[in-house]
């Protein structure tokens, strides 16, 4: 079982207000070689799943997408094209939510990133599905993402990318600022230990039917 299977990439909640546009202050902003609206537009989605993914608490999920957007908004002028889109930005999505944590931890020492609990709903998958499968399959997701948050945020990381977002080793190397190599120890390590704490999870379920 490896994560992309278990996961179904997730969506801003439907019907929900998507966070709208980021009022950031035009004066002294030179053109961007893309315009920000649709940067904004066609990187929305993959910024709120990945913010999920690192963990930051649902509370606080349009505030840290904002500022990644208002991130963007500032340095898009600076985008070359050196990488693609999503690798740029996900570097600023990782050094936002990082901040956002560590904000936390000096107001509240105590205070632990839980991630978003996972909406059924919204992993229910199509809706021809049977109320059995809806279930089995939000339950493998539920499941899923609690093994991921299992994982060390740097090993979580690579997983997510590679396997959730099917990025190519060289990307997630831009994206994160280390070497290919380190990229492929951790992504190793990192699908061993999922992998690991699937064979524990199935074991439980098993001593459990057995007990």
């Amino acid at each position: 079982m490896t994560a992309r299977a278990a996961i179904e990439p997730s969506m801003p909640p439907a019907g929900g207000a998507v966070p709208a546009v980021p009022a950031v202050p035009a004066a002294g902003i030179q053109a961007a070689p893309r315009d920000f609206a649709e940067v904004y537009e066609e990187i929305f989605p993959f910024v709120w799943r990945t913010v999920r993914r690192l963990g930051v608490d649902a509370s606080a999920h349009e505030d840290v997408c904002q500022e990644v957007f208002v991130v963007v908004h500032r340095r898009l002028p600076e985008f070359q094209g050196r990488s693609s889109l999503k690798t740029w930005v996900f570097g600023i999505v990782v050094n936002v939510a990082q901040a956002h944590r560590r904000s936390l931890r000096r107001k509240s020492p105590a205070h632990r990133g839980t991630g978003e609990p996972v909406d059924p709903e919204l992993l229910a998958g199509p809706s021809n599905l049977s109320p059995y499968e809806a279930m089995t399959r939000a339950e493998a997701a539920r499941v899923a993402h609690d093994l991921l948050a299992s994982l060390d945020e740097e090993k979580r990381v690579v997983l997510l990318l590679a396997e959730l977002e099917e990025m190519p080793v060289t990307e997630i190397a831009q994206g994160i600022g280390v070497n290919i190599n380190t990229v492929y120890a951790r992504l190793r390590a990192a699908r061993q230990e999922f992998s690991d704490a699937v064979q524990r999870h199935h074991a439980r379920i098993r001593g459990g039917r057995n007990g």
